[in-house]
């Protein structure tokens, strides 16, 4: 396999569904909105763009199976398994905020070995395959390299259905609020880690995730040069709901916060 070759044609196939969740922008209704679960949203756009992903990463890739956010396909890879976001960004996109984007990442055999984030209304996609760096359109890109968490601008999302930890992540926020330079919420997680590989913010770091939410981006942070951990420092990250991203030098400062104030977050 080529990886390279695959990655530049899930980008092709991401930016052309990107275009096409943008035309149907302003053609959603409140009557096509559904609530999967509490403050879950999802509409056609969703499932018609999962559906497009779903047939041609089929075709790029016919033994591969699925892990897709809206169920669209349950076919289970014995190597190669596609991991989906087809709208990271639901809420802002039914809103009209204009931050989403489309994910997708490939996983064999365990490990995630291609990326790719495509931001819709910025038209910046970012990507990465295994060993070759991580790419913003055509030019590379790197973590940034700020040593200080008083420096930093750090990313982060709000929980929006667990919130059994939400007081203890708020003397999170609280503490990175008064020790860096400000923390700024997306409302696309793929898009936090996509930013934050490119150097736009310092870390980026959150919890009640899903695989679909950050397994492109993750990929993307480390061939930018980024590290990526659970909340205890380990590497349940795809699995275990929870996030960080950032530098070397930032590593030992944010895991401290998280350590010090917000232990209860950590599985």
């Amino acid at each position: 396999m080529n990886l390279k070759e695959l990655t530049l044609d899930v980008v092709e196939l991401c930016r052309q569904v990107g275009m096409n969740i943008k035309i149907e922008e302003r053609q959603v209704k409140k009557a096509d909105i559904e609530e999967k679960s509490l403050n879950s949203l999802v509409s056609y756009v969703d499932k018609q763009a999962e559906e497009r992903l779903v047939k041609t990463l089929s075709e790029f890739l016919p033994e591969s199976g699925f892990i897709a956010e809206e169920g669209t396909a349950d076919k289970k890879g014995e190597v190669y398994n596609w991991i989906i976001d087809p709208l990271d960004g639901t809420t802002n996109f039914l809103h009209g905020l204009p931050v989403y984007s489309v994910s997708v990442a490939l996983q064999m055999n365990k490990e995630i070995v291609l990326g790719v984030v495509y931001e819709v209304n910025q038209d910046e996609c970012f990507f990465a395959w295994k060993d070759g760096g991580a790419f913003l359109n055509q030019d590379q890109i790197h973590l940034s390299q700020n040593q200080d968490l008083a420096n930093s601008l750090i990313a982060t999302g709000f929980p929006y259905y667990d919130y059994d930890r939400i007081d203890d992540y708020f003397k999170v926020l609280k503490s990175m609020a008064q020790k860096s330079r400000g923390v700024r919420r997306m409302g696309s997680a793929a898009v936090d880690l996509a930013y934050t590989a490119c150097g736009r913010f310092d870390a980026f770091f959150e919890y009640s995730l899903h695989p679909w939410d950050v397994a492109a981006g993750a990929l993307i942070v480390r061939e930018a040069g980024g590290l990526v951990y659970d909340f205890s420092g380990g590497q349940n990250w795809l699995e275990g709901k929870e996030i960080i991203v950032c530098n070397s030098y930032l590593k030992d400062q944010l895991l401290k916060e998280i350590h010090s104030i917000a232990r209860p977050i950590s599985h």
